[in-house]
């Protein structure tokens, strides 16, 4: 009786776990079949997954872009401002990080308190203070506003992230480095960062989807087609009286999304121990 109770339990908790994981990755299997749809099935036939007639010139139609600017330079640019400002943030949140988690220096608790009350600060408000500072050093209509911000500093977040994660690790391993002769950043390279890679990992995880993800920020600041990213592409399909190319614009959604699912896939196991920050085995 008591094996019967278990079993049912176990179906009825799997049976409700299957069926709220189908809700959440329904709009995404949506966007797929709707990438295979022609146009005027989209909508009139929403709720079916399965297309009644496939229409794969949806992908090389997107593909193609916009005049000579195809989508494999929006892909490109995401790629290299992606790529630069998940660098930028492991270095600058690491080492901001160990600074507070090891370092004892005048006004820590201060600054350390600033530091996460920039947490709750909204992007609007410091945007226009940013945009007027690019502009002054021309830097606008380039990449440097969305890379160089990443490495100066850190990002609030991913700093008491690794914070976190670095409390865990036992001050005796920073100590026998010291006595076998390691300065102060050669137990921050040699010892701590070697250690923080569950954390690393989910930071560049985190970095990646919201630099890969950011429309704001390439929309104040790429003015140049051929600079512009991904997100700012998928816009494009829609014209100024509302038209939107649905097929296309389903189809290139669907491949930006793959780098992302692909990490995830890859790097989920690390994602999760980083952010139960757990400490040595």
């Amino acid at each position: 009786m008591k094996h019967k109770k278990s079993l049912i339990g176990s179906i009825i908790y799997y049976t409700f776990v299957t069926a709220f994981g189908f809700v959440m990755i329904y709009p995404i299997l949506w966007m797929f079949a709707g990438s295979l749809k022609p146009a005027q099935e989209i909508f009139n036939n929403a709720a079916s997954l399965i297309p009644g007639i496939f229409v794969w010139e949806n992908y090389p139609i997107g593909w193609q872009g916009f005049g000579r600017t195809g989508f494999d330079i929006f892909f490109r640019n995401s790629l290299i401002i992606t790529s630069l400002t998940v660098i930028g943030a492991i270095l600058s949140s690491s080492i901001v990080a160990y600074g507070f988690a090891r370092l004892n220096f005048k006004f820590k608790g201060l600054l350390f308190a600033c530091l996460m009350a920039t947490v709750m600060l909204p992007v609007q408000i410091t945007l226009i203070p940013q945009y007027i500072l690019f502009h002054n050093i021309g830097w606008v209509n380039t990449f440097y506003p969305l890379i160089v911000p990443a490495f100066l500093g850190g990002t609030p977040f991913f700093i008491f992230l690794l914070i976190q994660f670095i409390r865990g690790i036992p001050r005796e391993l920073d100590e026998a480095a010291i006595i076998d002769g390691c300065s102060t950043f050669g137990v921050f390279w040699r010892i701590i960062l070697p250690l923080l890679k569950p954390a690393l990992v989910t930071v560049a995880i985190f970095a990646f989807m919201w630099s890969w993800d950011d429309f704001l920020a390439p929309l104040i600041y790429l003015n140049d087609i051929n600079l512009q990213t991904v997100t700012l592409g998928l816009r494009n399909f829609m014209d100024n009286e509302g038209n939107t190319s649905w097929g296309p614009l389903l189809a290139m959604s669907s491949l930006s999304l793959l780098p992302q699912l692909v990490l995830f896939a890859f790097f989920q196991k690390y994602l999760v121990e980083g952010i139960a920050t757990t400490g040595l085995k």
